[in-house]
């Protein structure tokens, strides 16, 4: 079983697959732990199914492959192997927790390894078993944590915020476990319980490299401090965001040195600061870090960029949109490896949006509405990618803007409305829903929006203008005596 130990530590199952070194170091032991006499017919069993995953020919990359926080998933052939081969095992040990909880990860990896089912059958069946686990096992730290990556959608984020909070109690000193109830925290728009978790895991992190490598920081790191600053920005708690934004433009190195989920939140951490506070001619002013992450991942490159075409877009500086527009194109085409074509699907929606706002500054507004309405359609069908918190501004929440921008406030409405059941709690999109209500005459509803972004701005320390107008607004309505000012959950 040791044998297999190693073997199962160098396949991720709902990570990114080995490296070709890892496969070969993980196919010998797997070898070498068939050749071996096992104790029992339940080791026999797990060591078998490890051996069909090594075992099993690769089919040629075709189609949407699946996606994880630390990149594109494995090769779904050998998954399925494996996930047979497991279920032999769960239906002869209904009773055994171990193995029941394996088989419930091959059902993830599986639902992983499918993004073309958008019923997410696969991750409601791991679900189910891993709920009945969890009932007489709620201190197990696997149930815990594939149960929350079971429910890290949109439509079921609700149902995995138990798991969520009892998760970082149960391993209080990993980095990942520490980080991952946020997944859960940021579906629901709990952005204090997301910072707590964020801050616990980038800590750990942190002392973990004081101990290994003093000369890099961790990747794992770099992405609970993405998650934090994405946090922070929707309370107002701009200060704070800044803090992150500094201390990720000091990173020179990271372990794993080319990490994509590093590379991710060195890009991300800059943009989304200025993006979200509609900081334009900072976004259209951002630099480029100097990092080696780029010539792997050129798309993330591209995500300075985006804010950079939006940034010029929204200061009139319509050719440097353009210029950066054609950088995108440039990215997006370096991105060749077919594994990455969710990028290349972001890169063509997100040129798409700026290119949106190129034709409304050229005064061709209803093309710029069309351009938005399809990228926000793309956008909610594609879906959003796990190593991130939200997108870079929705483009739903973009076309809610645009809209009001064109006087057409009903309209933007059910835009930031639609938004906002898919990214609850952000603060654009209760802005923009609390803007166009009171443009409408809704004066209730107006009332609603406004009073849940003062609740949750309560710390604000920026200077954005929208913050001084919502506190105007609620004063205003005090005496209207709206309904609950907490914003339901969909």
């Amino acid at each position: 079983m040791a044998q297999w130990g190693i073997a199962m530590t160098w396949w991720h199952p709902i990570w990114t697959p080995p490296t070709p070194d890892e496969m070969s170091a993980g196919k010998a032991a797997a070898a070498k732990a068939m050749a071996m006499t096992a104790g029992t017919d339940r080791e026999r069993g797990f060591i078998t199914a490890l051996d069909a995953y090594y075992n099993t020919p690769e089919s040629p990359t075709t189609g949407e492959v699946g996606q994880s926080c630390h990149g594109p998933v494995g090769p779904r052939d050998r998954v399925i192997a494996y996930e047979n081969a497991m279920r032999k095992l769960y239906d002869k040990y209904p009773d055994d927790v171990e193995v029941q909880t394996f088989y419930a990860l091959a059902v993830l990896a599986v639902g992983y390894a499918t993004p073309t089912d958008t019923t997410l059958a696969n991750q409601l069946r791991a679900a189910a078993i891993l709920e009945k686990l969890w009932k007489t096992n709620p201190q197990h730290p696997g149930v815990a944590h594939y149960l929350i990556h079971s429910y890290d959608y949109p439509a079921f984020a609700e149902r995995g915020l138990a798991a969520a909070r009892s998760y970082s109690s149960i391993a209080p000193w990993v980095p990942h476990a520490l980080h991952m109830p946020s997944h859960i925290f940021t579906r629901l728009g709990m952005w204090e319980d997301s910072i707590a978790a964020n801050r616990s895991s980038s800590e750990a992190s942190r002392a973990y490299a004081k101990m290994r490598h003093r000369d890099a920081t961790e990747a794992e790191e770099l992405h609970a401090l993405d998650y934090m600053a994405y946090a922070y920005l929707q309370k107002a708690e701009d200060a704070k965001a800044n803090e992150i934004v500094d201390f990720a433009a000091t990173v020179r190195k990271t372990n794993p040195e080319l990490e994509f989920s590093a590379a991710y939140a060195l890009a991300a951490i800059p943009a989304r600061y200025a993006l979200e506070r509609n900081a334009w001619a900072d976004a259209a002013a951002l630099r480029v870090p100097a990092l080696p992450h780029w010539s792997s991942f050129p798309f993330m490159e591209a995500l300075i960029e985006y804010a950079h075409a939006l940034g010029r877009a929204h200061t009139d500086d319509l050719e440097g949109a353009r210029k950066a527009m054609d950088r995108m194109r440039q990215l997006r085409d370096a991105t060749t490896d077919p594994k990455f074509d969710y990028f290349k699907r972001q890169l063509d929606q997100q040129m798409q949006a700026a290119s949106a706002w190129v034709a409304y500054g050229e005064g061709k507004k209803e093309d710029a509405v069309d351009l938005l309405r399809r990228t926000a359609d793309a956008e909610d069908i594609l879906g959003k990618h796990p190593v991130s918190p939200g997108a870079l501004v929705p483009a739903r929440e973009q076309l809610g803007d645009l809209l009001l921008k064109m006087d057409r406030p009903k309209e933007a409405q059910r835009e930031f409305e639609a938004a906002l059941k898919i990214y609850p709690g952000r603060f654009r999109g209760l802005y923009g829903a609390a803007q166009a209500a009171e443009q409408i005459g809704e004066k209730e509803k107006a009332h609603h929006y406004y009073a849940k972004l003062t609740e949750q701005t309560t710390k604000a320390d920026g200077s954005r203008s929208e913050l001084a107008q919502l506190r105007d607004r609620v004063a205003e309505g005090a005496t209207a005596q709206p309904r609950s000012a907490t914003e339901p959950r969909k």
